[in-house]
């Protein structure tokens, strides 16, 4: 919860002793999680890309492979001697 919405809790009243009472203290520490909260979740999407590469590097290489044999048992007709 952020001060703000911290602060949108209070009554009227509150909130105005609330200004009087900053802490910048709480500001510094709300802001560090809130950047650990993103480290968190890029360091999450960046294991969801690299399995995801890893996936898609061995499906290109299945592909691959099928293109290689594909070819390769493809036979051209015989030519035909008719003149």
């Amino acid at each position: 919860m952020t001060r703000s919405e911290w602060v949108s809790t209070l009554p009227p009243w509150r909130r105005l002793l609330a200004t009087f009472n900053w802490r910048p203290v709480y500001d510094i520490e709300m802001r560090g999680r809130e950047s650990e909260k993103r480290l968190l979740e890029s360091e999450k999407r960046l294991k969801l890309l690299e399995i995801e590469n890893k996936r898609l590097a061995a499906l290109e290489s299945r592909m691959d492979a099928l293109l290689l044999n594909a070819d390769s048992s493809s036979q051209t007709p015989p030519a035909t001697g008719s003149n």
